[in-house]
């Protein structure tokens, strides 16, 4: 359709869509809906259940503005990018609304609450695979955590993206076809497309992912002059990920992403490694079943809060070699511990912060509502408590540290306790957020519009009685304003200054001079009201935003507490042990358990299922790289053994965090990788059979293992 056959409203349309990514449904606003044309119509009516009209033959599907979120969620879950196109000014009668684009949402680029999982990370990666190794860079938006890594072996680094799971992948145009048909010795590559091949990934022109791009787009979005401050340098491969991730999420955000604080780098070398197999095998993130339950994070986590629960995900996919840092974690986890009403109470204070990382996020990246500020005031409010509570453990304990971590931020506290009303709406536009008695001048507009409305209430009784009309009302409707309604019986009742405006099935609408005079007085005072809170929100907003640091930083201290005292509880209920760590070549458990069987066997479930709760029979354990350096298990089918060489697996890696373990003691050498090779499967669609998944799985093993490695076959 040329452009001179179109309408001004759809020139509108197209000028949008012409801008926007391949494959990108466009969302357009009309009014109280958003609207969808032609093919994108006929995409959304399908994935949405929506009803698909025509207008001049061109197939159209329409949603209510209000429940956008809600639609958008479901087509982010199916794998679809969207963008809104909103209105820029109030509609006015024979002037075309000026639109503009908001923003387009992706899976790794959303930022509204109902869109995210809340205890999990929400990750956008990228990655570029050169002579030199692999480049990769992950940002979650929703929280500001941004790391780039760089490797020359693709098995060091493939682990740390599949436990992180991105949402979606950035990578060079081309690239995957290049992966694909890689020579079929060259494993960590094919490894590689895989990986892509399990999510949505979303192709970049190669000159975004250029290092000197990457660095100086980087060095733009973070405000500084060099990279030195966070111990990189302008020439690190990876900075060009990171250029291209910044780069997508400006052009989704439609602005520069403002919540970004810093850039950390990941090293391969300072993080125990598992290998895909192994994140699998020993479902450490998810069962065989593809759920949560069942899985080692479910069984660790005794989190009260959304952003402890992600942290304790994040030091899952990437366990750290770091033995004071482990030290450090276990000895909070015994303090707690010791004191274990102190410890009740920490856990009920933890239970009341809300989600202040996602909620900064979202402040900064002009996503905003009555309720956010709410989040932030009642997070506040707990902090004095919690402080207290930290220092009762003693004055000498470490927890006093953790403590003085917390920013109480009182006049901020204060501010958003005396501004805000107790019952805060989700959407700005239905007003009432600010406090009555916070703002002389928001009081005396809103009194006006209150005088106005009791003065109507008196038009209606005064009017029913000056004609004798005891069905006569006064009403309101957003495109009519306000009238009053006659019946057809009483129409011979009306008085002669009535003006008619309108007819109805039921009777007829009339105005008076007054009551026109009225509306405008009502509407001034409405709008002047509504202006004048919005002016107090953003006012409240800007000085959360002055505390965004010390916010930030208490929410990571509050996040690291509830992660362990989570794990105080843990270790409470069900006799965990404090294992030794040292950097000596000895793995020896005591009485371990398996701790994700131990918990399932005293399950509600499995005591109603078996008329009686089991218990886990202990085993003992004791492997020595200088003695008895490998152990030959054997015995029938459901014997254990599976069983048991994943025990102690997940003893490994539990210790390895920092939490306690499922055994009467435990002693071992910090270990850098694990790997496994259990259990029969097949993986037909890439011409592997069960042996070729045995036989690649092992030599992955054999090419990549070291002398401090921990391998169940």
């Amino acid at each position: 359709m040329s452009d001179a056959k179109l309408t001004p409203m759809m020139q509108q349309y197209f000028e949008v869509k012409r801008g926007l990514p391949r494959d990108t449904l466009l969302l357009f606003r009309l009014g109280d809906f958003f609207e969808l044309f032609f093919d994108d119509a006929v995409t959304a009516s399908r994935l949405l259940g929506l009803t698909l009209t025509k207008r001049q033959d061109a197939p159209m599907a329409g949603l209510p503005a209000h429940a956008c979120d809600n639609y958008v969620s479901k087509l982010l879950a199916a794998g679809r990018k969207v963008a809104i196109c909103d209105q820029a000014e109030p509609a006015r009668a024979g002037k075309l609304v000026r639109r503009q684009l908001t923003r387009i949402l992706s899976p790794g680029t959303t930022l509204a609450a109902n869109q995210l999982d809340a205890v999990r990370n929400h990750y956008l990666a990228a990655v570029r695979l050169d002579q030199q190794g692999l480049h990769a860079a992950w940002l979650d938006l929703s929280t500001g955590e941004f790391r780039i890594a760089s490797d020359a072996h693709i098995a060091n680094l493939l682990p740390v993206l599949t436990a992180l799971d991105p949402a979606e992948l950035l990578v060079v145009e081309g690239e995957r076809e290049r992966w694909a048909a890689a020579p079929h010795e060259q494993t960590a590559v094919h490894a590689l497309h895989a990986f892509g091949a399990e999510r949505l990934v979303s192709e970049l022109p190669g000159y975004h992912f250029d290092t000197a791009t990457g660095a100086k787009t980087v060095l733009d979005t973070l405000g500084v002059l060099n990279l030195q401050g966070f111990g990189l340098v302008h020439t690190h491969p990876a900075l060009g990920p990171a250029g291209a991730l910044v780069y997508y999420a400006t052009e989704n955000l439609c602005a520069k992403p403002e919540n970004l604080r810093g850039l950390q780098e990941y090293r391969s070398a300072r993080t125990l490694l598992l290998d895909p197999a192994t994140l699998r095998n020993l479902e450490i993130f998810s069962s065989s079943r593809g759920s949560r339950e069942g899985s080692l994070l479910h069984a660790l986590n005794r989190t009260a809060t959304a952003s402890g629960a992600r942290l304790l995900e994040r030091w899952l996919a990437a366990p750290t070699l770091d033995l004071p840092e482990i030290q450090r974690r276990q000895s909070l986890v015994g303090v707690l511990l010791a004191q274990p009403m102190r410890l009740a109470e920490v856990h009920e204070l933890l239970g009341a912060v809300r989600d202040i990382p996602r909620i900064l996020g979202r402040l900064q990246n002009r996503l905003r509502n009555p309720r956010e500020l709410g989040g932030v005031r009642d997070t506040l409010a707990q902090i004095p408590d919690l402080r207290a509570a930290l220092v009762g453990f003693g004055a000498d304990a470490p927890l006093a540290t953790v403590a003085g971590r917390l920013h109480e931020l009182p006049a901020l506290r204060q501010l958003l306790a005396t501004a805000l009303a107790d019952d805060l709406p989700n959407d700005l536009a239905d007003g009432q957020y600010i406090r009555t008695g916070h703002d002389a001048e928001l009081d005396r507009l809103r009194s006006l519009t209150t005088d106005n409305k009791t003065w109507l209430s008196d038009l209606e009784r005064a009017e029913q009685v000056r004609t004798g009309i005891r069905s006569l009302k006064v009403r309101f409707t957003n495109n009519f304003g306000y009238y009053i309604e006659i019946t057809k019986a009483n129409l011979h009742l009306v008085p002669a200054d009535y003006i008619r405006r309108q007819t109805t099935v039921g009777g007829e609408r009339y105005v008076t001079e007054a009551l026109k005079q009225k509306e405008k007085e009502i509407f001034h005072a409405e709008e002047n009201a509504q202006a004048r809170e919005l002016e107090l929100f953003n006012a409240l907003v800007a000085a959360v935003l002055d505390e965004s640091v010390a916010l930030a930083q208490s929410a990571d201290t509050l996040a690291e507490l509830d992660v362990l005292a989570g794990w105080a509880l843990l270790a409470r209920e069900w006799n965990y042990a404090c294992p030794i760590l040292d950097n000596g070549e000895t793995l020896e458990i005591a009485e371990g358990r398996h701790p994700v069987v131990e918990q399932v066997l005293r399950s509600p479930a499995a005591t109603l299922a078996r008329g009686t709760s089991a218990a886990f029979v202990p085993n003992d354990t004791l492997l020595a790289c200088d003695d008895a350096q490998i152990m030959l298990l054997t015995g029938p089918n459901m014997a254990g053994k599976s069983t048991y060489i994943r025990q102690v697996a997940l003893i490994t890696l539990m210790a390895q965090v920092g939490c306690w373990v499922p055994a009467k003691s435990c002693r071992i050498g910090l270990v850098d990788r694990i790997f496994s090779r259990v259990g029969a499967s097949d993986d037909l669609a890439r011409g592997n059979s069960t042996f070729m998944v045995e036989m690649n799985e092992t030599a992955n093993i054999l090419n990549n293992t070291t002398d401090r490695s921990l391998i169940i076959l």
